[in-house]
């Protein structure tokens, strides 16, 4: 997918998030909770690619929040990884 959409998409969750949770770590939590049960796995780790080469593009909780789904912390971390687990592709 097209980094520059995947990096609009990310922003307009966060927007989302903001405007429950204000700007903050709740809000990034919520984003990367979103983009871990919502996305595909192989766009998760094209968004933390992106993360890893310098985010261009992602607004600050946005980044906050890729940052915590490539740490792999949130509140839903382990319980949705246990759901990817059988038949998923996780490279």
């Amino acid at each position: 997918m097209d980094i520059e959409h995947m990096v609009k998409m990310v922003n307009e969750i966060s927007t989302f998030f903001e405007g429950d949770n204000g700007v903050g770590e709740k809000a990034a939590n919520e984003v990367a909770n979103h983009l871990r049960r919502f996305w595909d796995p192989r766009m998760r780790k094209q968004i933390i690619e992106h993360f890893n080469h310098g985010a261009a593009g992602l607004e600050d909780v946005s980044r906050a929040g890729v940052a915590i789904l490539a740490a792999g912390g949130g509140k839903h971390a382990e319980t949705d990884m246990a759901n990817l687990g059988e038949g998923s592709d996780s490279g």
